[in-house]
C-alpha cells in the first residue's frame, strides 16, 4: 500500500507490518508479505507488536449488528456462477462410484461365503480337486471371472473399476467349479454351484 520510496528499508518493515495487520494491503502485496514472514522471525516479531498494539484499538470499537437486509444485498452483488452450489451425498458421483464398489465387494464376498460354509457339501470343498471360481455376470455380456476361492482361506475380493461402473440390479454372481488353477478358458467351463443378483444394500 505504501508507496514512499523516501521511507529507510527497517522503517519500511515497520510501515508494512501495521499495514498487514490492519487488513490494507492488496491481494498481491499481502501473499509476498506472508511468504516474507515464513522466513523472517524479526517481521513476524514486528507483526505480533502490531497485533498488540492495534489490538486495543479494536476493543475500544462498540459491536455493531448490520441491518438485516446486509446480507441479501451482498448475495445479490455476487454474480450467480461465483456462487458454489453445495451438492448433497446422494447427488455425490464419488459417493455412488464408491458405494457400488462397495456393494459389489460385499455381494462377492456373501455368495463367496455361502458357496464356502452352506451352500457347498463340505466334503467337496476338501476333497474335490477342482477350484473354486467367482463370476461377475452383467446383462448382455460374457461372465467375468472375480478370482479364485480358497477352502479354508480367508476372501478378499475386489471389482475391477472398470466393471463396477457397469454394476446394475440385472447384474448376478456366480461360483463354478473349475480344474485347479481355474478356468482354462476364462469363461465358466464347470458346474455352477452358487448363484444369485446383486441388491441395493
Amino acid at each position: 500500500m505504501s508507496d514512499d520510496d523516501t521511507t529507510n528499508p527497517a522503517d519500511r518493515g515497520k510501515l508494512i507490518a501495521a499495514e498487514y495487520v490492519l487488513g490494507v494491503l492488496g491481494a498481491d502485496e499481502r501473499r509476498e508479505f506472508e511468504r516474507r514472514l515464513a522466513h523472517e522471525p524479526a517481521l513476524a516479531s514486528e507483526v505480533a507488536f502490531w497485533e498488540e498494539r492495534l489490538g486495543v484499538l479494536a476493543d475500544a470499537v462498540a459491536p455493531v449488528t448490520p441491518p438485516r437486509h446486509t446480507w441479501s444485498k451482498i448475495e445479490a452483488a455476487i454474480p450467480a456462477a461465483a456462487v458454489a452450489r453445495p451438492t448433497s451425498l446422494w447427488q455425490s458421483l464419488a459417493f455412488w462410484r464408491a458405494f457400488g464398489i462397495a456393494a459389489a465387494t460385499l455381494a462377492a464376498a456373501s455368495i463367496a461365503a455361502l458357496a464356502y460354509f452352506g451352500l457347498v457339501p463340505a466334503a467337496l470343498l476338501t476333497n474335490d480337486p477342482r477350484a473354486i471360481e467367482l463370476w461377475l455376470i452383467l446383462p448382455d455380456q460374457r461372465p467375468r471371472s472375480l478370482g479364485l476361492i480358497q477352502p479354508g482361506q480367508p476372501i478378499r475380493l475386489t471389482i475391477p473399476p472398470d466393471l463396477a461402473g457397469r454394476l446394475t440390479p440385472d447384474a448376478a454372481l456366480a461360483v463354478s467349479l473349475e480344474p485347479p488353477g481355474g478356468s482354462p478358458t476364462g469363461q465358466p467351463t464347470g458346474p455352477v454351484i452358487a448363484s444369485g443378483k446383486l441388491t441395493s444394500l
